[in-house]
């Protein structure tokens, strides 16, 4: 058995004399790429390499900020701005950041979709910072620090930045756990420990699939270690942070009966197969050039300069196993990949020492691949040639940025044919909070009424009067459905957009008119649901 004597010490290292005196020469080659190493065998930091680091992060930031304003919202940007407008400690299915996020940036910048996007252009660019940070503190000079911030590009990180979702701001969250936990495993830095404890606390305020990624390093620590971490005092004081940081949420899920439990077991339903099936494919689609998560995969299992962290390689494969058993989305691990990523580019740029050739490839990778994700996940093709094509068919969340605007106004033809005195006594209903947030958003100014609907949170701001006997509903069911919630009921019509974009409403929403038998006081408990 080989002892181990600290953190960053390669498995069999033994603190004699004339291992200092080698270890103090402190620099090991590996082509032209040189490490520098401590005499305690830790890798140590290269300079942050700011200017080709920002060029990468500012480019990215300016990019979805000029994009920002094309299509339009998207389904979760409706829902969340209709959350924003009640502000809570959480909701049924997530916590407030996000929501009160997109208020703020309503209130400073004008209620439009480029003011609710900012937030998340400026994130992107804060993401390839401290992934290329990561890369630093694994030894990374420049080229790895570049490479290793390039991660942005991908397909799902400027897919998630470029709307108001919960996923940027997760992936910041992730990323900014594992660089303190790396900081603290590789350069015995205990006190690290209490930074991981803050963000991760942070975090719990906007998703808490945080809690995954600490159960999964705590797993990965327990199976190859080093243990002796979970034992520090400074680990237990950064778990302590977390949760006295994150208590006010928590104590909503404690007093409302963890309601994201139960939004948990409804996706899994919902979603479950196809989630489980598309796990392990998916995890090639979320980043660019996999080969660099895959390279820091294995040095980290096989470097033993960096066996102190092998952990994170193990704590991906746990969060694989976990997602699959409990029926996870598969872009869960997002955060955690792009931190393998990070790690990767040190190994990949040691390959392409002195090979122009390999250099070439690389940056032609880089290339390709950018424009690619560009291409797939942000509005660059114009919406009158959208439909059909690649990025709409493959990623919904380009197709469900389309056709808002025209739902409502056909929703608002029907209630202008309806006689005065059903107009009067009319509410707006619809099964899903994307149509919800439309006619909130778009329907006032038509002179529509009020809207409801029974998704998730929205459930808690009804039910309408008992006096609103007329109900004008947007309703992805078949007429048994639609006649077993409401009665009597009148087909207007499926929901169609001018792009000819397919995405969920026009696969099966349509418009009906309803006179229901029962008043709305005994119907609303049985219209709740959550997806």
């Amino acid at each position: 058995m080989n002892p181990s004597f600290g953190p960053g010490r390669p498995a069999g290292f033994l603190p004699d004399a004339d291992a200092y005196r080698k270890m103090s020469v402190g620099v090991r080659k590996l082509g032209a790429v040189t490490e520098t190493l401590t005499p305690r065998g830790e890798i140590g930091r290269r300079p942050m390499a700011w200017v080709p680091v920002g060029l990468i992060a500012v480019a990215a930031t300016l990019l979805l900020l000029a994009t920002a304003g094309r299509y339009g919202y998207h389904r979760d940007e409706l829902y969340f701005r209709m959350l924003g407008d009640h502000p809570a400690w959480g909701y049924v299915d997530q916590p407030p950041f996000t929501p009160l996020l997109d208020r703020l940036a309503i209130e400073l910048l004008g209620d439009s979709v480029w003011a609710i996007r900012v937030p998340g252009a400026l994130m992107i660019g804060l993401a390839a910072v401290l992934a290329a940070a990561l890369a630093r503190e694994v030894g990374g000079g420049a080229g790895a620090q570049s490479l290793a911030a390039s991660v942005v590009f991908g397909t799902f990180p400027l897919s998630a930045a470029h709307v108001g979702s919960t996923a940027a701001p997760d992936l910041l969250v992730w990323l900014g756990v594992l660089l303190f936990a790396v900081r603290a495993l590789l350069h015995d830095r205990p006190r690290a420990w209490l930074g991981a404890g803050l963000v991760a606390g942070l975090g719990l305020y906007n998703k808490h699939l945080v809690v995954l990624l600490l159960l999964c390093l705590a797993g990965g620590l327990l199976l190859v270690g080093p243990r002796r971490v979970l034992r520090s005092p400074w680990l237990w004081a950064g778990v302590a942070v977390a949760l006295l940081v994150g208590l006010p949420n928590l104590i909503y899920q404690v007093v409302n009966d963890f309601p994201q439990a139960e939004m948990a077991r409804a996706l899994a339903e919902d979603k479950g197969d196809e989630s489980r099936v598309l796990l392990l494919p998916f995890q090639f689609a979320l980043l660019s050039l996999p080969p660099v998560w895959i390279a820091g995969i294995v040095a980290l299992l096989r470097d033993p300069a960096w066996r102190p962290i092998r952990a994170l390689p193990v704590a991906y494969l746990l969060m694989l196993v976990l997602l699959l058993l409990i029926a996870g989305q598969p872009y869960y691990p997002l955060g955690l990949l792009a931190a393998l990523y990070a790690i990767g580019a040190v190994p990949t740029v040691r390959w392409l020492a002195g090979r122009r050739a390999r250099l070439g490839w690389l940056v032609a990778g880089v290339v390709i691949f950018s424009v690619v994700g560009i291409g797939m996940s942000l509005p660059v093709i114009p919406e009158d040639r959208l439909a059909g094509s690649i990025a709409a068919e493959a990623n919904q969340t380009v197709s469900d940025q389309v056709g808002w605007p025209d739902y409502v106004a056909q929703v608002a033809a029907v209630f202008r044919a309806l006689p005065a005195g059903e107009q009067a006594r009319a509410v707006l209903f619809t099964s899903n909070y994307g149509e919800a947030g439309a006619l909130d958003r778009f329907g006032r100014p038509l002179g529509l009424p009020e809207v409801y609907s029974g998704h998730n949170e929205l459930h808690h701001y009804g039910p309408p009067p008992d006096d609103k006997t007329v109900v004008l509903a947007v309703l992805q069911a078949g007429p048994a459905r639609v006649a077993e919630m409401f009665g009597t009921c009148t087909e207007h019509g499926a929901l169609r957009n001018a792009a000819g974009v397919e995405n969920e409403e026009t696969e099966d929403a349509h418009i009906y008119v309803c006179h229901p038998t029962e008043p709305w006081h005994t119907l609303w408990p049985s219209l709740q649901h959550y997806s």
